[in-house]
């Protein structure tokens, strides 16, 4: 095994997109804010966007971005986008960062139950501690919420197990690395489009105005025909890890 930032690996960046990409609905590539920003982030955060190689190929990835933070949940972004514009327009004003808050892990489907995901979310920890970053936090989207998308996050988050851990597994992967609950972040990613867009990214057809239940969504997305506008609003929920 072999951890390398894409910046030292460009070549492997196109390996490194279909790990992430087939890990995440198609919609969730059509939110705005990544859109205006992610140049800015690789440009200034690339040490923070690591790659885990396996004899050269790409098994696993994820990245983060240091943003200034005071340790108080009211304090905390909106969620990814909010994390996002902070970092960059913070970075931008010279105003120095607190916390390193994870954005996104991504483990290539057939190397699931190897530990990567930790791996990556241990090796982006050791740098921001090398960085003096004092917090560690993380706006989570659990594997299993959108088996339930009427089910509020904060409702979601409290379902435990028998050994009183969550039953969503990819906050268990957190709470094993000894992270708590925050709270929710309630707008963390906002993705709209026209009802011809909606159908293309969900194979779907929305025949009339009103909220639907879609694939992989945490969430209901909203349709309305007259205004030929969809809109997604995603919850996840913030973590902090000690």
């Amino acid at each position: 095994m072999e951890i390398v930032t894409r910046a030292e690996k460009p070549d492997l960046q196109d390996m490194a997109a279909v790990v992430f990409k087939e890990r995440w609905p198609e919609f969730i590539f059509h939110d705005e804010v990544p859109k205006k920003y992610m140049d800015r982030v690789e440009e200034y955060f690339g040490r923070f966007d690591i790659m885990v190689l396996d004899h050269g190929t790409v098994v696993a990835g994820g990245w983060g971005v240091p943003i200034p933070w005071s340790g108080a949940a009211d304090g905390l972004p909106s969620g990814y986008d909010g994390a996002l514009v902070r970092a960059v327009e913070t970075r931008e004003a010279d105003i120095p960062a607190t916390t390193l808050s994870f954005m996104a892990v991504a483990v290539g489907s057939s190397h699931d139950k190897r530990g990567l995901a930790t791996a990556v979310l241990e090796e982006l920890t050791r740098r921001a501690l090398e960085e003096g970053l004092v917090h560690v936090i993380a706006p989570l989207r659990p594997t299993w919420k959108h088996r339930y998308p009427t089910v509020p996050m904060d409702e979601y988050a409290g379902w435990v197990r028998s050994d009183g851990l969550s039953i969503d597994p990819w906050i268990r992967t957190h709470q094993r690395m000894g992270a708590r609950v925050l709270g929710t972040a309630p707008s963390s990613m906002v993705i709209e489009g026209t009802v011809a867009q909606w159908e293309s990214w969900t194979g779907m057809v929305f025949p009339v105005t009103r909220e639907y239940v879609v694939p992989d969504a945490l969430n209901l997305v909203r349709i309305d025909r007259e205004k030929d506008c969809g809109v997604y609003i995603e919850e996840n929920l913030w973590v902090q890890h000690r």
